[in-house]
């Protein structure tokens, strides 16, 4: 079967030193101080034998992700801009629904408690956490410590077939009498990024109140996820902080009530002016550019009238917080950072809120051929016009 897979030569920076988890040539925890000189390719590889707890799955969609996009982007001596864990070579792929086309004895279906059927359609979480080491048994699967990752670690979903434990996989059957089975799979590849909001915000945030006030910094699929999921949990102002006009109207279409183009008036007086001076309970970071957002969002806790107030970390990045603890100390504030969407009951809750209505398949503006991955990952690298391509490897 044909492939997009990611290949890049391991030099790690001069002042970088392996951590106990890194494995040498081959893994990091730490990708952007490593891997060098990307190149992505069509490659040719054997459909993957599943075993007793696994199926194999027939990829109907899988969307293009930023951190796919960071991967093949380099700095100008060469390394990748993706600070996380890696190891090349790796087919790409990890935002995907597909139907199960054979599954082992032990592959259960966590919907019915019995063997998964021959067609069901299904997602993935990409977290792939061993549910032994410490972190898993204490509740925290999104920081297994031997964990691996789905399209960054092995390989993805830009394939025709993809092998999963069954233990990642969640049925999207719920989806189909409403959606009918395109916008189902299209859907089903949205579960995984809207989980990564509702994962943010929900639990690492602590979730809000209804009447709660709430700022997006960046409408990436991520930013625009959380305004969906944040609205529906009953956020009076829902604000969000973007310069792309095209990916303001879409967040207000998908749940935002105001949105501020931070170039033209600033972001902290617009928000404070739209809340009456309250400020925010949670603020978003899903910039990936905190350095250059952090200003605003301090103002905003410090001027407003919300303590306790959460910012939350979702978007990655390899750059550094100009932190004034003093205003977090004083007015009670909190900052968080939140990886993954794994635990918590986080899919299922958000399959059965799509499932009860939360469209959010505008997401998708983009639909290509799995050939045409490249040169769309080169363009989204300056180009912002698009919110989320989605490969159908059919």
């Amino acid at each position: 079967m044909k492939t997009m897979t990611l290949f890049a030569k391991w030099d790690p920076k001069p002042e970088f030193k392996l951590g106990y988890k890194d494995i040498e040539g081959k893994l990091t925890y730490l990708g952007s101080k490593v891997w060098r000189y990307p190149h992505i390719e069509m490659v040719e590889k054997e459909i993957p034998a599943h075993g007793p707890t696994e199926a194999l799955i027939e990829v109907k969609a899988c969307g293009i992700c930023g951190s796919d996009v960071h991967m093949l982007q380099t700095s100008s001596d060469g390394y990748i801009y993706y600070p996380g864990l890696t190891a090349f070579p790796s087919t790409l792929g990890h935002e995907f629904s597909g139907r199960i086309m054979e599954a082992g004895p032990k592959a259960f279906n966590k919907r019915t408690g019995k063997p998964f059927e021959i067609g069901e359609a299904v997602c993935s979480e990409e977290m792939m956490w061993c549910s032994y080491c410490r972190p898993c048994v204490d509740g925290y699967p999104n920081q297994c410590e031997r964990l691996h990752e789905i399209g960054f670690s092995c390989d993805g979903a830009y394939a025709k077939y993809i092998k999963v434990d069954a233990r990642y996989l969640w049925s999207i059957e719920e989806l189909r009498p409403i959606y009918g089975e395109r916008k189902m799979y299209e859907l089903g590849s949205l579960v995984e990024p809207t989980s990564v909001a509702y994962n943010a915000v929900i639990e690492r945030a602590g979730g809000i109140r209804a009447g709660d006030n709430v700022v997006i910094m960046g409408s990436g699929p991520v930013g625009i996820a959380a305004c969906a999921v944040l609205r529906r949990s009953g956020a009076t102002n829902v604000i969000i902080s973007e310069p792309s006009q095209s990916r303001r109207e879409m967040a207000l279409a998908m749940g935002a009530t105001h949105a501020i183009d931070p170039t033209s008036v600033n972001a902290a007086e617009a928000v404070l002016d739209i809340t009456h001076g309250m400020g925010a309970k949670i603020i978003l970071e899903a910039t990936g550019l905190p350095s250059l957002v952090w200003p605003d969002i301090e103002r905003i806790i410090w001027e407003g009238k919300t303590i306790n107030a959460t910012v939350v970390i979702v978007a990655r990045a390899d750059d550094k917080i100009p932190m004034n603890g003093e205003v977090f100390q004083v007015r009670h504030a909190n900052v968080v950072g939140a990886q993954g969407h794994s635990g918590n009951g986080t899919f299922p809750r958000v399959i059965s809120s799509m499932a009860g209505g939360m469209d959010v398949s505008s997401l998708i503006t983009k639909r290509i051929k799995l050939e045409d991955v490249p040169e769309n990952l080169v363009m989204l690298q300056t180009n912002r016009q698009e919110v989320k391509i989605t490969v159908f490897p059919e």
